[in-house]
């Protein structure tokens, strides 16, 4: 069994991207790819490489539509954008949710078998009355990977320009309303004994909504945050290594890598209280409904050992679910199953 894994956010092994690659989609991509080749039970296609027995792709744009051609009936897309998605994240989003909403039907239909992250973007499929089958397969979590070391601590504070008695707290996401930058910002403000580091750029550069506002923010933002800018995925095992602590304010998500990547480091991590979380988490995980709350429990996390403690045992009971074997397990069989389908 061949699968034939897409994104446009690489266009080939050597990584050059249709589209950029500082997003979560990209992360999901290569996360796939590094999963299905962690064992030698079947084989494994990128991009424009060659051709194989199931399409799965990641993104929506044209080449989705074009690769899938000579596909019938053997089509996978990984749902992780939804018409909600646009909210906070394009200009005039009000106006455009109709043609949103028209495309992603056709996305979601073209696709033989879509795979809903969350039980959000099952919701959101259904929805849209998309002619498709759903199967709900979480993203994984390769913990290898961002387990924090010495090494990699020294390096990502080195890098950041912090001492190795400051305590700081992480934010991780594109520059845009949705991911709550501007109330990082304003959370900042209250604790300036805490180091603040924002990373993440905008994935639609000036088709962004609120850059004027955002970047006129960031320029008189608090001299205790940083913002780097979009960084390599390479590195960013040692930027979560640097922090203490991740917050994440994010006002809409489906099934988001960042918080989870941060819990597989060990850090605690306080998300925003959203109804979206509730769906999708099965352990308790810590939450903040404002700036006030994001602060305190900020101060909290900081000053208490026992909290801290106790926060680093919630996200390790948080990322349990997102086991990385478990979630190959069920990739594999879907493939099996649509191809015993095909051959029906």
């Amino acid at each position: 069994m061949r699968i034939h894994v897409y994104s446009e956010t690489q266009f080939s092994s050597k990584r050059e991207g249709f589209t950029l690659k500082g997003n979560g989609v990209h992360t999901a991509f290569v996360d796939h790819v590094e999963l299905l080749k962690s064992k030698n039970d079947i084989e494994v296609v990128v991009n424009n490489e060659g051709r194989g027995d199931i399409y799965h792709c990641h993104t929506w744009g044209l080449y989705y539509f074009l690769k899938g051609i000579g596909y019938k009936n053997r089509r996978i897309h990984t749902v992780h954008v939804i018409p909600d998605s646009i909210k906070g994240s394009l200009p005039m989003y009000k106006l455009l949710m109709p043609v949103v909403k028209w495309y992603f039907k056709r996305v979601y239909s073209y696709a033989d078998v879509c795979i809903a992250i969350s039980p959000t973007v099952e919701n959101a499929i259904r929805a849209l009355g998309a002619k498709t089958d759903i199967v709900s397969i979480y993203n994984p979590i390769n913990t290898d990977k961002w387990k924090r070391t010495p090494e990699n601590r020294k390096k990502g504070r080195d890098y950041l320009g912090l001492n190795e008695h400051d305590f700081v707290v992480l934010g991780v996401g594109q520059l845009i309303a949705r991911k709550g930058v501007e109330d990082f910002i304003d959370i900042a403000g209250l604790i300036p004994e805490a180091k603040f580091i924002w990373t993440g750029g905008r994935m639609l550069k000036t088709f962004s909504e609120g850059v004027a506002r955002i970047d006129a923010r960031i320029e008189s933002a608090p001299e205790n945050i940083k913002f780097t800018g979009m960084l390599d995925l390479d590195i960013m095992p040692e930027i979560y290594a640097a922090a203490d602590l991740m917050l994440f304010p994010s006002y809409q998500e489906n099934c988001p890598l960042a918080p989870i990547e941060a819990a597989a480091s060990g850090i605690p991590v306080v998300f925003r209280d959203i109804p979206e979380y509730t769906a999708l988490y099965d352990h308790y995980y810590l939450k903040a409904g404002n700036n006030d709350a994001f602060a305190n429990m900020t101060r909290k996390l900081m000053n208490n050992k026992t909290d801290y403690e106790n926060g680093v045992s919630v996200s390790k009971q948080l990322i349990e679910q997102f086991d990385k074997e478990v979630v190959r397990s069920k990739l594999i069989d879907l493939y099996q199953s649509l191809t015993v389908k095909i051959e029906g």
